[in-house]
């Protein structure tokens, strides 16, 4: 038979009345568990309450997919708590060693109240720590696979760029070796001032050609007609010359000029360099282009997080949208048409470091979700009295009717085992509310309108 003193060394029945603690007691099944053996299983009943008295325990469950683990030592309470509405255990229990414990059933749980007030008010607050405990790791998870997907898409986003420049510094060193080989030809032969003037002002007008590439019906006339100069001329092997620089839109009446001043040989010679020269730009150019998407990402992924930023800070609302936009271009270039509605005025709030990006990043990302990835997505941001206002619209199917009024609950979801645990617009209404700011939704089909509203900052006005 349990002793009294025995349940007052558990921390929730630590001061409690004689009289209540053999109450307790006297209601309980004490129960021994060896090692291995079960207090209940997933989809058990929920029909008790377990004190641990002695012996270690193991809990086991699932949070949005992934298993989790809490280790149960002697002065646990587990099993269902007063007040809980948990119908079915959604975790399992079991012993680690030989345990010793009691069982009190929770069709009692009226009278434990009436009878044990203090012990309910400690219950109470043990499941809500719990619920706070679950809630933290659904979160945390939720951050790591919303950084998971960031960090996919930006990863292709950066491979793409990375690849292209990778590409053409190849090319680049075997079209160095062709210009270096074309302007030994050249030195070797005894070329004018006037004619070494004449290949430098060619070159040059054909490297600065800024031209737009002509569509390929004509890039394909403008290579043959090209082909067909050389030939003429008796240059049989240069029709990938050709096809280079019909990409550039050259004209072939500009390349004449060679054929007039220079003998065949020669002509080949500068004819090779230039095109060699305007190669290179166009790589250069290439080199550029990516290494400058690279840098505009990694500049939006210091923005995204406030890297190097104080974590309390004036921000820009279109800013912040922008930069969300941004990380999330991935999934938007595939089929979503964005459209932007800025309101010409700043729109400066308060905010706690990327805080707000997360608000944008949840709703644009659900919203892309909805439309399965194909459809208009539209972004308003305008002044609203003393506040700043932002409107995200999509064009997908709409939320349920009634859907609407569970959305912002934490742990509800319309997305699969997996896919969703909750509480990303649970998040999004936290966020907003830290910030002192509304949020609401409406909802029907071709459009779901989520509306923010966020107090804007006291900034001085320029002068």
């Amino acid at each position: 038979m349990i002793e009294n003193s025995e349940l007052l060394g558990v921390p929730a029945f630590a001061g409690l009345p004689d009289d209540q603690l053999t109450w307790f007691i006297g209601q309980s099944q004490e129960i021994a568990l060896k090692a291995g053996d079960s207090y209940f299983r997933e989809g058990d009943p929920a029909d008790a309450m377990y004190v641990i008295l002695s012996g270690d325990g193991q809990v086991r469950g699932g949070v949005g997919g992934e298993p989790i683990i809490f280790e149960m030592k002697p002065g646990t309470v587990t099993g269902v708590l007063p007040f809980s509405r948990m119908k079915q255990f959604t975790y399992a229990a079991r012993a680690i060693t030989d345990v010793h414990a009691l069982r009190f059933p929770a069709s009692l749980f009226p009278e434990l109240v009436h009878r044990m007030p203090e012990l309910t008010q400690r219950l109470v607050g043990m499941m809500s720590d719990r619920i706070r405990e679950t809630t933290r790791v659904e979160q945390q998870r939720d951050r790591l696979v919303s950084l998971g997907k960031l960090s996919a898409g930006l990863a292709h986003e950066l491979n793409n760029p990375a690849s292209a420049a990778r590409r053409a510094t190849s090319q680049l060193r075997e079209v160095l070796k062709r210009i270096r080989d074309a302007s030994h030809e050249l030195g070797r032969r005894d070329l004018t001032p006037a004619q070494r003037a004449e290949i430098e002002k060619l070159e040059a007008s054909f490297v600065q050609n800024d031209a737009v590439p002509p569509d390929a019906l004509t890039m394909s006339d403008l290579e043959e007609q090209i082909d067909s100069l050389l030939r003429s001329h008796g240059q049989t092997d240069m029709w990938q010359m050709a096809a280079d620089l019909a990409h550039k839109n050259i004209q072939p009446q500009a390349l004449e000029s060679l054929f007039a001043i220079f003998d065949p040989d020669t002509a080949r010679a500068a004819l090779v360099r230039i095109a060699a020269s305007v190669e290179i730009a166009t790589l250069l150019n290439e080199i550029e282009s990516g290494t400058s998407r690279i840098s505009d990402l990694v500049r939006a992924i210091k923005e995204y997080t406030y890297m190097d930023q104080t974590p309390l800070q004036n921000v820009d609302v279109v800013k912040g949208l922008e930069t969300t936009l941004t990380i999330l271009n991935h999934k938007l270039k595939h089929g979503v048409t964005v459209e932007r509605e800025y309101q010409r005025v700043p729109l400066i709030v308060n905010s706690f470091g990327s805080e707000l990006n997360q608000v944008w990043t949840n709703i644009i990302d659900n919203a892309i979700d909805a439309m399965a990835g194909d459809g208009k997505l539209r972004i308003l941001t305008y002044r609203d009295d003393k506040c700043a206002a932002v409107e995200i619209i999509d064009s997908g199917p709409g939320i349920p009717t009634e859907v609407q009024q569970h959305i912002f609950e934490p742990f509800f979801t319309t997305k699969g085992v997996g896919e969703g645990t909750g509480l990303g617009l649970d998040t999004v209404q936290r966020i907003v509310k830290k910030h002192h700011g509304t949020i609401q939704v409406s909802s029907k089909p071709g459009e779901t309108r989520f509306q923010i509203w966020l107090p804007l900052a006291d900034v001085p006005a320029k002068v």
